[in-house]
C-alpha cells in the first residue's frame, strides 16, 4: 500500500427486504421462484441474508464495500473448500443487480449449526485444535494469484498501522476508563512486531458468529469476505475473543505461532476491542460487558 486509508467514516448500507430477495430471484432464478424467502435471524451486517426455501440463502450485501468481495468469493471459495476439513459457504448462483437492489449478490447452500460462543462450546480445548486445524489447512492452499489486502477485505493481512488512527481515537475516549497505559503499550508492541513477508490465506473474520457449532464441537467456518492472503496474524485474533485460557494455549501450540505474529494478532483484536468499549463506554448492555470482557483477556495475558 502506498497510503493508509481512511477507514473512519462507516458504509453506505442499504436496507433490503424479503419482497426484494423474491423478486430477485423470480426474475434471475425462475427456477427457485416459488420458494419462500424469508430473513435469517441476526443475518449479519457487511451482508443480509434471508432463507431462500430451506436448503439455500440469499446473501446480499448491504453496501459497495462488501460487494467487492463477490466475485472473489465465487471464485476462490469453490476451490477452497475441496482442501479444508470442514465446510465452508460454497456459492450455487450469482445474482445481478435490479429490483432497486444495486450490487451483484449470491445464492449459496444453507449451513447448518449454531453460532459459537463460550457457553457453547462443548469443550474448549478440543475446539481450539480443531479450529487451529481448519486454519493450517488453510494456510497451506496455495496463495500463488490470491487476493491481496485492500478495500474489498479491509486491509486484512496488511499492517495493523492501517488502523492506528482508530486505536488512538479509541484511546482517547477511554482515557480513564481503563488502563489506557497498558494498552497503548501492547499496541504499540503489536506495530513493531515485524512479518516474515510470505503470503499464506487468511480467513480475516475469524469471529464467534462465523464458526459453527453442532453439539458444541466446530461444525463449519462462513462469511469468508474478508479472506484474502498476506499475514496470517489477523486470524489470531479468536484466541482473545472467545478461546479460554487453556484454549489460547492449544490453539497457539498446534500452529507453531511465533512471538511477533502472537503480538500482531493481539493487536488484531486489541484495536477492534478499543473501537467497541469507545462506542459503549457510557453502555451498560451486553455489547458493552462483552466488549470490556474481551478487553480484560487481552490486558491480561
Amino acid at each position: 500500500m502506498s497510503s493508509t486509508p481512511d477507514l473512519g467514516l462507516p458504509p453506505q448500507r442499504v436496507a433490503v427486504e424479503a419482497e426484494q430477495v423474491r423478486r430477485l430471484v423470480g426474475d434471475q432464478f425462475p427456477q427457485w421462484a416459488d420458494l419462500p424467502v424469508r430473513p435469517v435471524a441476526n443475518g449479519g451486517w457487511d451482508n443480509v441474508t434471508f432463507h431462500l426455501g430451506d436448503a439455500m440463502v440469499a446473501r446480499l450485501p448491504s453496501a459497495s464495500e462488501y460487494a467487492l468481495a463477490v466475485d472473489k468469493e465465487h471464485w476462490w471459495l469453490p476451490i477452497l473448500a475441496a482442501r479444508l476439513p470442514l465446510p465452508i459457504p460454497v456459492p450455487l448462483a450469482k445474482g445481478r443487480p435490479g429490483a432497486d437492489y444495486p450490487f451483484p449478490w449470491s445464492i449459496y447452500a444453507w449451513l447448518h449449526g449454531e453460532p459459537a460462543s463460550a457457553n457453547r462450546v462443548a469443550d474448549p480445548v478440543r475446539f481450539a485444535l480443531d479450529l487451529g486445524g481448519f486454519l493450517a489447512a488453510l494456510r497451506s492452499v496455495d496463495a500463488a494469484d490470491g487476493p491481496q489486502p485492500g478495500k474489498h477485505n479491509w486491509f486484512r493481512g496488511a499492517t495493523l498501522r492501517t488502523y492506528d488512527a482508530l486505536a488512538q481515537r479509541a484511546l482517547t475516549t477511554l482515557d480513564g476508563h481503563i488502563d489506557v497505559d497498558l494498552a497503548r503499550e501492547i499496541w504499540t508492541t503489536a506495530l513493531d512486531a515485524p512479518w516474515d513477508g510470505v503470503d499464506v490465506w487468511f480467513h480475516g473474520d475469524i469471529a464467534p458468529g462465523n464458526l459453527l457449532l453442532d453439539g458444541g464441537n466446530l461444525a463449519a467456518v462462513i462469511d469468508f469476505g474478508t479472506c484474502g492472503v498476506g499475514d496470517p496474524s489477523c486470524d489470531m485474533a479468536i484466541a482473545w475473543t472467545l478461546l479460554t485460557a487453556d484454549g489460547r494455549q492449544a490453539f497457539r501450540d498446534y500452529l507453531s505461532v511465533d512471538e511477533p505474529t502472537w503480538a500482531r494478532g493481539r493487536g488484531w483484536a486489541l484495536w477492534k476491542t478499543l473501537v467497541t468499549c469507545a462506542q459503549t463506554v457510557h453502555r451498560a448492555d451486553e455489547a458493552a460487558a462483552n466488549a470490556r470482557h474481551v478487553l480484560n483477556e487481552i490486558l491480561s495475558e
